[in-house]
């Protein structure tokens, strides 16, 4: 019997590294993976437990016009967060734009500079 028993990286396409570097480490807190290998394009690998983010600089081929506005009705990734309060005053601080979660939970989402959209829910 074939099940696919558990996620183990999200690949992101970005056109600009050091500016999605800057939110992915800046913003999200992320540390990159020294794990990387050399490929034939540029990129940055983010460990989150046993699963990793990748991004991948290259041409990205969908539009960021014309996406929802809220995240949760688009193709999104999920993380899990600590520090919500803390996050929610930087995101208002910086002026980068979000939406809580409809459900309820203690959940927002917002886009990445390249217009990814990522679901953060409080751990």
């Amino acid at each position: 019997m074939i099940k696919a028993s558990r996620l183990l990286h999200v690949s992101l396409l970005v056109a600009d590294l050091d500016r999605a570097r800057a939110f992915y480490e800046g913003v999200l807190a992320l540390e990159p993976s020294p794990a990387r290998p050399a490929m034939s394009f540029d990129g940055t690998w983010y460990d989150l437990g046993a699963a990793q983010i990748h991004l991948i600089c290259l041409p990205n081929p969908d539009p960021v016009e014309g996406r929802p506005a809220h995240g949760g009705r688009d193709r999104h990734t999920a993380l899990a967060v600590t520090g919500w309060e803390e996050l929610k005053n930087k995101l208002d601080a910086e002026g980068i734009a979000y939406t809580l979660s409809r459900s309820g939970r203690r959940a927002l989402f917002l886009r990445d500079p390249d217009g990814n959209a990522l679901e953060l829910v409080e751990a």
